[in-house]
């Protein structure tokens, strides 16, 4: 199952609490890129020398398991958990992520977490390019203005403007809506109340849980 959005929309609250509600695994690909960025910026490598990063990535070794908490990545056998909120992660996240082979490594990783297991996976690209032949996609929104006041909640300080630019714009995989997707605007909604539409929608398509 399929949740994008933009940064601060709510996708991560939603994708969890509607993961434990329904029995699946919740998995958060942004942590994902996020750990890669930790990695790229802890060898010292600039987010903007892709051939550096590809290079890094290729003989780095990445292992993505499932716990009762959600997903997990450890980068040659390190555990960044603790720094992915890490302010020069934030900077630089939308810019690593960017880098086609970035993604093409990663994306390879979220499809086999759904090999043998029913997956709950939010992201920006999740319906668009990891799992496009999904029937079930959601599409999480917020207005800016909430966006910007949930991150300040949060204690993050990147800008939620230049966030959704570059994520927007970069070539690779870029934050778009797919055209089959459910959108929600969560602006006005608690995270039960978004989570309560969706399982409406996916009843209405014949899903039936546990």
């Amino acid at each position: 199952m399929a949740i994008d959005g933009p940064a601060a929309s709510g996708k991560s609250s939603v994708a969890r609490e509607l993961a434990r509600q329904i029995g699946y695994d919740y998995v958060n690909s942004g942590a994902m890129y996020r750990a890669v960025t930790w990695h790229v910026l802890e060898r010292g490598i600039s987010p903007t020398d892709g051939a550096a990063i590809a290079r890094l990535l290729e003989t780095s070794r990445i292992d993505c398991d499932l716990d009762k908490d959600g997903s997990r990545i450890l980068i040659d056998e390190v555990d960044p958990a603790e720094h992915l909120r890490d302010d020069r992660v934030n900077e630089e996240v939308s810019l690593v992520s960017s880098e086609p082979r970035v993604r093409e490594i990663l994306v390879a990783k979220m499809r086999a977490y759904a090999n043998d297991r029913d997956v709950v996976m939010e992201g920006r690209d999740i319906g668009s390019v990891v799992f496009p032949e999904t029937p079930y996609k959601f599409y999480i929104d917020a207005s800016p203005d909430v966006r910007l006041r949930r991150r300040i909640a949060q204690d993050q300080r990147d800008q939620i403007a230049a966030r959704d630019r570059a994520d927007s714009s970069r070539r690779a995989s870029p934050l778009i809506i797919a055209e089959d997707a459910h959108v929600i605007d969560s602006s006005n909604l608690t995270i039960e109340g978004v989570v309560g539409e969706i399982i409406g929608r996916l009843k209405m398509k014949g899903m039936k849980f546990n």
